[in-house]
């Protein structure tokens, strides 16, 4: 656990350090994001934060290879989910600078998924009435499809200001505990790809948030939101690799099927956001890509809420539905129940005393 932190730790600084430089290139070559009708922000700021995001990553996995335990996390594996996450990353880019069409940035993601097969990372079974072992085509693409919907789940969350950065970090550190956990509990090795990702994905968020607050001098743009979300989408199906398929039973399948139902579970929120915006949108005649400022953040500030208010109380929805869910694949359903009801009581505190404050303003 110490390693980890120390990953964290160092993910965080670097990305803290690096991103005043980043803001500097990324107004110097234009990739800003202009003010705009349906934009919440007031004032002509940077993208590019993906790039600190990147560059924080590449030197943290420098600085920890020679650790005794996070360095085991190295090899085949993770070469793909760098590989993968640089061309996101890089595709993020262009997008920022020059406003890519959304067929052409589909496209893009789904050869990073691509990329994350030719490095034998896919999801080979699914636990459904024990187990079922998936043809390697239908593995491939659901691969494919889960890598695609965590993208850009994330992608439609980013609209305010340390939104998307703070609920990725939330997501991350619960998918942490669980693959941290998992191999506790169940003997599986501590230094696998998933806990060593999430932990730089915790580390590069709290660095980046401090430059994405409200008033934000960053943006993550297309580079951090594609770059986070194949990062959240790699974890999640390299742990299902190192379960046991043929350990699962039907009186034991809980922690062998959370690893491919925690990603959705920690980004219910923002997948709640991407299916009423996709089913909006389509309703009306539009496109399912088309913007609009009918997202959930957006109803929020209508309501009379600030920034701030508006992301903390998403945070408290995302904690809300991702703890309980971690939660539950090591203890008693009882006590993720009772989880559970706690933080949906502190949700519904917070945002009907700040919704109320907000309408009274």
């Amino acid at each position: 656990m110490r390693e980890y932190l120390i990953t964290a730790l160092l993910a965080a600084s670097l990305c803290y350090v690096l991103t005043p430089l980043v803001i500097k290139i990324a107004e110097k070559f234009g990739a800003v994001a202009e003010v705009r009708k349906r934009d919440v922000h007031t004032e002509v700021t940077a993208r590019w934060g993906g790039v600190a995001m990147w560059v924080a990553m590449t030197l943290t996995f420098i600085m920890v290879r020679h650790l005794s335990l996070v360095g085991k996390a190295f090899g085949h594996e993770l070469t793909g989910i760098f590989l993968a996450s640089t061309f996101v990353m890089l595709l993020g880019m262009a997008d920022d600078r020059y406003q890519l069409d959304a067929l052409t940035k589909l496209a893009g993601q789904a050869l990073a998924a691509g990329i994350l097969l030719l490095y034998g990372i896919q999801i080979l079974w699914l636990p459904i009435n024990g187990v079922i072992t998936l043809p390697p085509s239908i593995g491939q693409a659901l691969t494919v499809l889960v890598v695609l919907i965590t993208i850009n789940a994330v992608n439609f969350i980013d609209g305010l200001d340390g939104l998307a950065a703070g609920i990725v970090a939330i997501s991350g550190a619960s998918f942490f505990a669980f693959a941290y956990l998992l191999a506790v509990v169940y003997g599986f090795s501590r230094a696998g790809s998933p806990s060593l990702i999430t932990a730089v994905i915790v580390g590069v968020c709290i660095g980046f948030l401090a430059h994405n607050s409200h008033p934000a001098k960053i943006f993550m743009g297309d580079s951090g939101s594609m770059f986070l979300g194949l990062l959240l989408a790699s974890a999640a199906i390299t742990l299902t690799g190192q379960v046991d398929a043929n350990a699962i039973s039907a009186e034991n399948s809980g922690p062998t099927l959370l690893p491919l139902l925690l990603p959705f579970a920690v980004l219910a929120i923002p997948l709640a956001d991407l299916i009423l915006a996709v089913v909006r949108r389509t309703m009306s005649g539009r496109s399912p890509f088309a913007p609009d400022k009918e997202h959930l953040h957006h109803r929020l500030l209508s309501a009379g809420n600030s920034h701030q208010r508006t992301a903390v109380i998403m945070y408290v929805w995302t904690a809300t539905l991702a703890v309980p869910v971690t939660v539950l694949a090591f203890l008693p359903w009882w006590v993720a129940l009772i989880t559970a009801l706690a933080l949906a009581l502190l949700s519904i505190a917070i945002s009907r005393r700040w919704i109320a404050q907000g309408v009274k303003a």
